[in-house]
């Protein structure tokens, strides 16, 4: 099975955007740890808007 492109670039994005990670790095991830890294991300930006 091969991944989506656009939920791809969406993942490379959004860790690039918050972590200032390059995209080289985001894409030596394992799927899964790319996945992991935006489920904390998400879960850090939802409680900072909880918390401001």
């Amino acid at each position: 099975m091969t991944y989506a492109t656009d939920r791809l670039h969406e993942e490379i994005a959004y860790v690039a955007y918050h972590f200032h990670w390059g995209m080289d790095d985001i894409l030596d991830m394992e799927h899964h740890d790319r996945r992991r890294w935006t489920e904390q991300i998400a879960s850090l930006v939802t409680r900072s808007g909880a918390e401001g």
